[in-house]
């Protein structure tokens, strides 16, 4: 699909422009300058026509951001993928030498522009609007992305720049497995993402904090293809004090709740602390697959059984789903990378399969026969048949005579036993036991 770039100084309303494009509240919003930083993708449709559209940072040059150099290279390469920019501007502030610099960079950059004039709330700021005809950007659009006011106008505008073949073309991409990295602020997240992608995706510093809203992304090397999303860091409850850091947070758990498989990261030097334990909860509850990686691992000293000793420990932790894979990379020495995507790909599979039903009851019955549920005040419990229900994560009905005197001891017999009979590593499995 066609690409289209929102660019422009801090505070000038993209992402309140990006939220409305793409019909959801996808990126943060907030009254401070420099909320977003790294690209943020969507899709919008106007008029049967369909584009992505991608939200950045605030461009600026010697501020006090830490972040200003790392924001500019993610502009530059947002305005060199995209087949047309929107560039917004403020009414009310008129023309800054930040603006200057944006329209002389875009310009050099023989992209098809569209000037917007954002927060034109009323008919008198329309005069603010003219001075912006002396950027040499041709024609512009007033609009007020708050309220939606004149966006019609700017989408049939954008829709009639755009290239007419990419319109045209059906995005045919399946319903791919979404990855989300997740864990403790600083522990690795966006760096593992990009290590991965093999390019800057997401801004990495040793500042804890630097990602901000979830971003996704498509990955499609090695013969493996699914959405990786990038997600900030979430720290206990007390401890979260900014808006900001609340709407990260929020995000993060929603792109939980959006995915099929979970990578925990966590430090090394720090082992699975409460925080760990607590987004891992959320990543089971929420009956999603998961793939733990002990990142920073080489700056863990070792001796020799240092790495079993270390899983031994941290499986006792998780237990009891304690059939997750656990992989210890240095993501900064690209150590162990290609084992996190390997089995991500296999997680992504042993999550999706259906078993069937004949090989269900071909290898659980005999088990159950050995080994019966066991007698309650002189009742018998006798299963008799099992089936996979078509539920998005493993679950299985077990159809017996009695399923109210099966205690919770049998039913992790029953999950051992699928187990070690068919492959699930890595995915949380649930049992029902269902009146025959």
């Amino acid at each position: 699909m066609s690409l289209v770039a929102i660019v422009g100084r801090p505070n000038v309303g993209k992402s309140t422009l990006f939220n409305r494009l793409v019909g959801m509240r996808q990126a943060i919003v907030d009254e401070t300058a420099g909320v977003t930083r790294d690209r943020h993708y969507g899709k919008c449709e106007w008029c049967g026509r369909e584009f992505s559209v991608v939200d950045t940072g605030g461009w600026t040059t010697n501020s006090d951001d830490v972040f200003e150099g790392e924001i500019r290279k993610q502009v530059t390469i947002a305005v060199d993928e995209s087949d047309l920019v929107l560039f917004m501007v403020e009414a009310s502030t008129g023309i800054t030498d930040y603006d200057a610099e944006i329209a002389d960079m875009l310009r050099r950059s023989k992209k098809p522009v569209v000037l917007c004039v954002n927060k034109v709330d009323s008919g008198e700021k329309i005069f603010d609007t003219y001075q912006f005809y002396s950027l040499g950007l041709g024609e512009l659009w007033s609009i007020s992305a708050a309220n939606g006011s004149g966006t019609g106008d700017l989408l049939d505008e954008i829709c009639s720049k755009l290239p007419e073949d990419a319109a045209e073309k059906d995005d045919e991409r399946p319903e791919l497995p979404h990855i989300a990295i997740v864990g403790k602020p600083n522990v690795g997240k966006s760096s593992l993402t990009n290590a991965l992608l093999g390019e800057d995706r997401n801004i990495v510093t040793p500042v804890a904090g630097t990602t901000r809203d979830a971003v996704s992304t498509y990955y499609n090397k090695f013969g493996h293809e699914f959405m990786i999303v990038d997600t900030a860091g979430m720290r206990k409850k007390g401890k979260v004090s900014e808006d900001l850091e609340f709407y990260s947070v929020m995000r993060s758990i929603r792109a939980i709740e959006n995915s099929d498989v979970c990578v925990l990261m966590i430090d090394a030097t720090q082992g699975m602390e409460a925080q760990d334990m607590a987004i891992f909860n959320l990543i089971q509850r929420n009956r999603k697959a998961c793939v733990i990686v002990v990142n920073k691992w080489d700056l863990f000293i070792k001796d020799n059984n240092t790495l079993r000793e270390y899983t031994d420990a941290l499986r006792a932790r998780i237990a009891p789903f304690d059939d997750v894979p656990v992989i210890f990379t240095s993501v900064v020495k690209k150590q162990r990378i290609m084992d996190v995507l390997n089995k991500v790909a296999e997680v992504a599979e042993n999550y999706k399969q259906k078993i069937p039903t004949a090989r269900l009851n071909e290898a659980l019955l005999p088990e159950i026969e050995n080994y019966p549920p066991p007698a309650w005040k002189g009742k018998y419990v006798k299963i008799k048949y099992i089936t996979q229900l078509p539920t998005k994560f493993p679950s299985f009905a077990f159809f017996c005579n009695l399923p109210q005197y099966v205690k919770e001891p049998y039913k992790r017999f029953l999950e051992n036993k699928l187990r070690s009979h068919f492959n699930l590593h890595g995915c949380p499995v649930q049992i029902f036991l269902r009146q025959k």
